[in-house]
């Protein structure tokens, strides 16, 4: 059930990070809005990659449409080299199609072992974005360290006058966690106003861990070698 209501140009996007939050929950959304492909996008020195789905050839980071709600989102994780370039990427398409707001979905690494639905912060670049967190009840992201592609992308919206949210749902480190991508989700849904049906993804939880288990060790391997590069910054917490 899909009920769009947005008032201007709005960009989600996810990429895999910390509990391949981001991927699951804009694959999800991107399926569940029944949104159009409508380009691809190119980033510099990116290995060659494609994707094979259902007998379709899809390129690693692609673009969705429907009404005034655009997504990005890239099947594989990025270097930190290969981070600042995507952030540029994505900048420059805000600017061409007219984008009054970008959201970001990530997962926030968590030690918590209570037994408790994931909760989400929001951290916004600019003040405006701020009346967004306060109408959805999300808490701000008050402390931590943030680096990889999140910060690449925050570095550079930060100095433009469109403003970014980012999204960070607890979530496992080392292992897909659904759960965590479903608080994200609805988060979503209710910043941009639209039903998304998150029963089906309810039922294959199980599945959709093991089905991304390899994606995930790549992004392992990904975020500690950015870490390391960073000189034993530690990653974002709360």
């Amino acid at each position: 059930m899909v009920k769009t209501n947005t008032q201007e140009n709005t960009l989600l996007v996810g990429f895999p990070s910390n509990g391949l939050v981001g991927t699951f929950a804009i694959s999800y959304l991107i399926n569940s809005l029944e949104m159009k492909q409508i380009g691809e996008i190119e980033v510099p020195d990116l290995p060659s990659t494609l994707f094979v789905e259902n007998g379709e050839i899809l390129a690693p980071i692609r673009i969705y449409n429907k009404k005034n709600i655009f997504i990005i989102i890239s099947d594989v994780p990025f270097n930190q080299y290969l981070a600042d370039s995507f952030a540029h990427t994505v900048h420059q398409f805000c600017k061409k199609n007219s984008i009054k707001k970008l959201i970001i979905v990530s997962g926030m690494e968590t030690t918590n072992q209570e037994k408790r639905p994931p909760s989400i912060f929001g951290l916004a670049t600019h003040a405006t974005l701020e009346k967004i967190l306060y109408k959805n009840q999300i808490p701000k992201f008050l402390d931590g360290s943030i680096f990889g592609t999140d910060a690449a992308i925050i570095s550079v919206f930060r100095k433009t006058r469109i403003p970014a949210l980012v999204l960070y749902a607890e979530c496992h480190p080392f292992f897909p966690d659904p759960e965590a991508s479903i608080v994200a989700i609805e988060t979503v849904a209710g910043i941009l106003n639209v039903k998304v049906d998150i029963q089906d993804i309810k039922n294959k939880i199980d599945k959709l861990r093991i089905q991304h288990r390899k994606l995930m060790e790549d992004t392992i391997r990904t975020l500690q070698h950015q870490q390391e590069k960073q000189g034993k910054t530690p990653q974002i917490y709360r």
